[in-house]
């Protein structure tokens, strides 16, 4: 089972596979994972770097250095080089920036490709993910204010809360997400939005084939300021009826328990990954 493993921005390949190993520990040996770095240095993700010191050679990396259609749309022919030249693989996992990444390449799929030509994965794992509205207003979808505003409020939250990583480092505190002030979303409540205002977004108005028809998985942390951004990506793949979610209880980040790291391993390992793959191995030969 060869899984393609893509980091969120700021990161890398190395603390990718850092953040996962608990994990990733408990699934079969059948499990093989390719970290990959991003295109484009960046600057550390808030606080980071107090946790994974850059070695030499070592650079934090990014999919994009701005959210716009070409930017993003860049970074797909990448990922389709990528792919032609290391894959195949049966299944994506990727936090953050590395799930827009995917979401949006598996949306532009669905518009320009059609329900007929299967995308390179049979499955993905989303963790702490969502979709740049950038890509959804390109699409044609409609992004209503409120939805603009909340994004904009909880990626604030969320950076002034990452910052906060240094002094978690040395140590100051008990936790980085203990604080649930300033979210919008109450984090112990655990009903679902209605689809019609989903953080802003209605779903009853965009388009019945903009949908991730794989099987997917859905991690995400009530105490995540973009909690709200993981719920409304969940969305765009509910309708295909093989959509699991896991609220791991902490915020933009991967818990190392056990009890959350067996979880996490058991909703991968169960994700119906071979039927999919095989049944598009077929379709393109």
């Amino acid at each position: 089972m060869r899984v393609l493993c893509l980091h969120g921005r700021g990161t890398s390949a190395a603390i990718f596979k850092s953040q996962t190993a608990t994990f990733r520990a408990h699934l079969p040996k059948s499990y093989t994972f390719d970290f990959v770095d991003g295109p484009f240095p960046c600057a550390p993700y808030p606080g980071i770097d107090t946790i994974f010191r850059p070695a030499r050679g070592h650079y934090f990396r990014a999919w994009w250095t701005e959210p716009t259609p070409e930017a993003i749309r860049a970074a797909h022919r990448w990922l389709d080089n990528y792919i032609a030249r290391h894959g195949p693989y049966d299944s994506v996992m990727c936090f953050s920036q590395g799930c827009s990444l995917v979401a949006s390449y598996l949306l532009y799929h669905a518009d320009e490709r059609g329900p007929d030509v299967p995308p390179p994965f049979g499955s993905a794992v989303f963790i702490c993910g969502g979709l740049p509205f950038e890509v959804l207003e390109d699409l044609g979808v409609e992004v209503s204010a409120r939805a603009h505003e909340i994004s904009a409020q909880t990626s604030r939250l969320l950076r002034r809360r990452a910052g906060l990583l240094t002094e978690f480092a040395a140590g100051v505190g008990t936790s980085l997400w203990d604080d649930k002030s300033g979210l919008v979303h109450d984090a112990d409540r655990r009903v679902l939005p209605d689809p019609s205002d989903c953080f802003g977004l209605d779903f009853g108005q965009v388009p019945a084939h903009l949908r991730i028809t794989i099987p997917t998985v859905h991690v995400y942390g009530a105490r995540d300021p973009r909690c709200p951004a993981s719920i409304q990506l969940s969305y765009f793949c509910r309708e295909a009826g093989h959509t699991r979610m896991y609220d791991h209880g902490g915020g933009h980040d991967i818990p190392r328990s056990t009890v959350v790291s067996k979880r996490l391993a058991e909703l991968v390992s169960r994700n119906p990954i071979k039927q999919t793959v095989q049944r598009n191995r077929f379709s393109q030969s």
